[in-house]
């Protein structure tokens, strides 16, 4: 039984490889509420709709004929040749065999020790690298590093390479691109075999706008998974925003969470882009400095409802699931639990601390830190709801700005890292990277998050392949190499966990 709810369209036909993409052969018929519907009897079906067959949906709208991707697909590939998507059955004789099922999430992470990670990223040759390959070469130095969980980035389905993983099209599909669902789920598996909880950094607060690709526009009603008009686009961010008020769009991101808990056994998320979900005007340009900044008019209720139900979902569905907030307004309450009026969370990021660092080490020469300025930044949060305090992350990682190793080295990074160099600035750089690491891990919140690499002084920001760049992949590796190499300041940058 093929399902889909467009509401807004005419007419809707699977087609695939298992009927030679005829756009007439596979009608579905409408049901209620705008849900339509296609049985395909194995008899007929079972010798053509195999493991791997590709297909799509034909979606007839008053704006024409288009062939879309099915909002819940669970796999997606891409043609080498034409670039296309298309989603593609994954149904294996063998079912992956977990072997986790006594890992227990709250004894591995009494305090979050967090390493994010881009699978893609994370090899150090010119390519794009793989979930296998990230268990077993980099969940390794995961557990000799002292992590106790790795937070996966990019794992939602996404077209672009370049966007980092946060315009996702398809919230249901871990990106081919890295392999197959057994590879993720072998790379989850292993992790908490070596004791490691996996986070998934998923995002709920956006969308691609592509139609090929995404939900955007699906019945041709220009408002099934999005408001309408400009309330669906997200201004600086140039994609589409989801109406949390709509029950279909509600149950569609609620089962996507359990989804991704249920099938691949993730212990939990950390929710993208939360200070644009929580607000109306998604926190641009808004300064928080009283109530009336969170609970106003600028307040977005569905949003925030959603968020509840979210947290209780996953809360229920896996008890200790740890759930992570990305919100730089302070919302109060935010980690606080839904029977005290609190939206659910069990931590939000300090994303105040990289913003210090990067500002001090841009303005201010280190001899002239002011300790208490310092201090105030590093414990200046809410009482009774915890943090994740890090001294940078992707964020500070991208080309345009520069690595905290970067901004202490300078021009050094790439001719003072021998160990036996006695350039006094690179031996400072090392003490400084050492010591804003030991401060905003001692003092800044209740958990702790690092990203891939930069635990070493990674000497280079991270760029995806682009036209810009000539789509290299130079950047968009890890020189594991640097940090291995004992005659290298990197490794003793390394040693220091």
């Amino acid at each position: 039984m093929y399902r889909e709810w467009a509401p807004g369209a005419e007419a809707l036909y699977l087609i695939g490889d298992f009927n030679n993409w005829d756009r007439q052969a596979t009608p579905l018929r409408r049901l209620e509420f705008g849900v339509w519907e296609v049985l395909l009897p194995d008899a007929e079906y079972r010798s053509r709709l195999t493991h791997g067959s590709l297909y799509k949906v034909h979606v007839v709208t008053a704006g024409g004929g288009k062939d879309r991707l099915p909002p819940t697909l669970r796999r997606a590939v891409q043609d080498e040749q034409t670039k296309d998507f298309a989603a593609q059955l994954w149904q294996p004789e063998t079912p992956f065999a977990w072997t986790d099922q006594q890992f227990d999430t709250a004894a591995a992470v009494r305090e979050p020790f967090i390493y994010e990670a881009h699978v893609g990223m994370a090899t150090e040759e010119g390519r794009v690298g793989t979930y296998r390959e990230f268990a077993e070469n980099i969940l390794p130095r995961i557990e000799a590093g002292g992590y106790n969980t790795v937070q996966l980035m990019a794992v939602m389905e996404h077209p672009y390479y370049g966007s980092f993983g946060y315009h996702v099209a398809n919230l249901f599909a871990a990106s081919s691109r890295f392999g197959t669902p057994e590879d993720l789920k072998f790379l989850i598996n292993e992790a908490h075999r070596r004791g490691i909880a996996v986070l998934l950094d998923i995002v709920h607060s956006h969308a691609v706008k592509n139609e090929a690709e995404g939900l955007a526009n699906f019945d041709g009603s220009g408002n099934l998974y999005f408001h309408r008009g400009d309330r669906g686009n997200h201004p600086g961010w140039d994609s589409k925003l989801f109406d949390y008020g709509r029950p279909e769009v509600q149950r569609f991101l609620l089962s996507n969470l359990r989804f991704w808990l249920e099938e691949y056994h993730f212990d939990g998320f950390r929710f993208d882009g939360v200070t644009s979900m929580l607000y109306h005007h998604h926190g641009e340009g808004v300064a928080f400095v009283g109530y009336d900044n969170y609970f106003g008019p600028g307040a977005d209720e569905d949003a925030i409802l959603y968020l509840q139900l979210a947290t209780t979902l996953a809360h229920g569905f896996k008890k200790d699931s740890l759930l992570i907030a990305e919100d730089m307004s302070g919302l109060p309450g935010l980690c606080r639990p839904i029977v005290e009026g609190g939206v659910g969370f069990d931590y939000r990021l300090a994303m105040g601390i990289p913003d210090f660092w990067i500002k001090l080490l841009k303005h201010t020469h280190d001899e002239h830190w002011q300790l208490g300025d310092l201090w105030h930044t590093l414990t200046n949060r809410r009482a009774g709801e915890k943090t994740v305090a890090y001294a940078e992350s992707h964020d500070q990682a991208l080309v345009g700005d520069k690595t905290l190793s970067h901004w202490l080295f300078d021009a050094g990074i790439y001719t003072h890292m021998q160990a036996s160099d006695p350039d006094p600035g690179a031996a400072r750089a090392v003490a400084l990277h050492k010591i804003i690491r030991l401060l905003t891990l001692a003092v800044g919140g209740e958990a702790y998050l690092t990203f891939i690499g930069n635990e070493f002084g990674h000497p280079e920001w991270v760029d995806f392949p682009r036209e810009g760049n000539n789509w290299s992949y130079h950047f968009a590796r890890r020189q594991w190499s640097l940090a291995d190499n004992p005659d290298l300041k990197y490794h003793q940058a390394r040693r220091f966990r």
